[in-house]
């Protein structure tokens, strides 16, 4: 197989035209290409007088050794072997494996070690897609919050509820294993190619529930509505785990993979003793725009002819603090992710064709160790619930709002102006500095500005700011050796973004994917 890249199309020809392109830079002839895919695909928009698609191609000849040997074209290459291949399994595991938590890492270990002939039993705290789907969609039209199944909990786990962002900045060949799976779950084909690729939220769903099929299909259990509520560890190694303050489940090893917002969890590792750390996160708000306005920024007149505009912008501020926008939504919403009564959190989120009127994104300020008000490795997540108790209590119960004019300006807002909150069920006119601390305030002010003069319009005064995304990653890491074992519990695997080694779906994934891996060779 060989690799072509730096293929450039314009935006009016079709990818049919591919197969010429390759047929005249290898100088070959048409019968000579065995198989043609498409292997990446980039928007280079970086001249918006000269928007244009870039392609890497794999194709298949009848003789690919004299191609390349006459060809001087760096840009030809030996396609590499992208196969993902299972570690051998040479003797099971004493007891079956049980996994915690049913978001990327969880799903994607389970499948691994189902795929492996070893029968995992995965516990999610939340309900299954369907009826997750209904209790979300009831607590953002005004019902009660449901504290064990909402945006945050349940299957799928927080990405469910997002853009299903499946950027990744490793090269592992587990990445391409991810995607291809979630292909044939039903996502569309061109994750497996597009430089920036995305599900969807309505989409996912479909998607989550085929892959929890197919761990059963290969006899592993998948139990909704069972949340751990303790972990029995003798001779400091795991015995068992407790359901629902009832059940026991005996097993020497557990998959820990409770996302970044089972703070019972990492309550119960704290009282356990189980080795943990404070970890950089960050927290700030959520900014939503006219998403044709980002269009015309980021394409000029080409905007009506090409898919919704993203952005990612970063900032350092005067007193070295890192300010950044995360999880961008083209087309999206911004929803209410609450899971603790009493406290207030959002996120974005986008369906697969990203034809919502507002785009929107979050802004993360920096939150370094000296930020937090003691040396406890859970001040992080306190500082998070102390945040977003103050959200709640300051837009009496609803969502906090506040336009970006009247933030930088230091006033308050009573009216909306050109974009509207795309949030539900309620959202109430606040001052963010009622919510945030000063560091947070000062660094999105200064940011913002900067922001502006490097994306024309993004401190619109009539942009929203909402309040508070808090939960954009684990504020503690639960401390494990190269194995993926917890220094203190042995059996004990603590993976993925709760356990504070990732940052994304693919990257969930992949290490809930190494995890399994480990768990098997341990025993090899």
């Amino acid at each position: 197989m060989i690799r072509i890249g730096e293929i450039k199309l314009k935006l009016e020809q079709d990818e049919s035209i591919l197969n010429k392109k390759i047929i005249k830079k290898l100088r070959i002839h048409a019968d000579d290409i065995l198989e043609q895919s498409i292997y990446k695909r980039a928007l280079d928009a970086r001249k918006k007088e000269d928007i244009h698609y870039v392609y890497t191609v794999d194709v298949k000849l009848k003789n690919e050794k004299k191609v390349l040997e006459h060809t001087r074209d760096k840009n030809v290459t030996i396609a590499p072997d992208m196969t993902y291949y299972f570690p051998q399994v040479k003797s099971f595991l004493k007891t079956r494996p049980v996994i915690i938590g049913f978001g990327p890492a969880g799903m994607f270990s389970g499948l691994l070690l189902a795929e492996m002939g070893l029968c995992p039993i995965i516990l999610e705290r939340g309900e299954d897609i369907d009826k997750r789907t209904k209790t979300v969609q009831e607590f953002w039209l005004g019902a009660k919050l449901n504290t064990e199944s909402n945006v945050q909990f349940g299957e799928g786990g927080a990405g469910t509820f997002s853009d299903g962002k499946l950027t990744a900045r490793s090269k592992d060949i587990r990445c391409r294993k991810v995607l291809q799976e979630f292909v044939e779950a039903g996502a569309p084909k061109e994750i497996l190619y597009d430089n920036k690729p995305h599900i969807g939220t309505d989409k996912l769903k479909t998607v989550v529930k085929n892959i929890r099929k197919k761990i059963i299909s290969l006899g592993g259990e998948v139990h909704f509505e069972s949340k751990v509520t303790d972990l029995k560890i003798a001779e400091n190694h795991m015995k068992c785990v407790i359901v629902n303050d009832s059940k026991r489940i005996n097993t020497d090893t557990v998959i820990l993979a409770t996302g970044h917002s089972a703070r019972d969890i990492f309550e119960l590792l704290y009282k356990k003793g189980i080795a943990m750390e404070q970890k950089p996160f960050a927290m700030g708000v959520r900014i939503e725009h006219k998403q044709n306005v980002i269009n015309t920024v980021q394409y000029g007149e080409n905007a009506k002819k090409l898919p919704p505009a993203d952005y990612k912008l970063t900032y350092t501020t005067k007193k070295g603090r890192g300010v950044y926008t995360f999880c961008m939504c083209p087309g999206g919403y911004v929803v209410n992710a609450s899971s603790e009564k009493g406290r207030i959190a959002i996120n974005g989120m986008s369906e697969y064709l990203r034809n919502g009127e507002n785009a929107n994104s979050a802004i993360l300020v920096q939150v370094f160790p000296q930020d937090l008000q003691s040396d406890s490795v859970l001040a992080g997540m306190e500082l998070q619930r102390e945040l977003e108790q103050k959200a709640y209590h300051v837009g009496n119960g609803a969502v906090p709002v506040q336009l970006v004019g009247d933030f930088l300006n230091g006033t308050n807002t009573n009216m909306w102006g050109e974009v509207k909150s795309t949030c539900l069920p309620q959202t109430a006119f606040c001052n963010m500095e009622d919510i945030l601390p000063y560091f947070i305030t000062e660094a999105l002010k200064e940011a913002l500005t900067e922001f502006g003069k490097k994306l024309k319009g993004f401190d619109n005064p009539y942009a929203i700011l909402t309040a508070i995304e808090s939960r954009s990653s684990s504020p503690v890491r639960i401390i494990r050796n190269q194995q993926r074992e917890s220094i203190s519990v042995g059996g004990l695997y603590p993976t993925g973004e709760g356990a504070g080694y990732a940052g994304g779906i693919v990257s969930a994934a992949v290490d809930g994917i190494i995890t399994a891996e480990q768990i098997v060779q341990k025993n090899i």
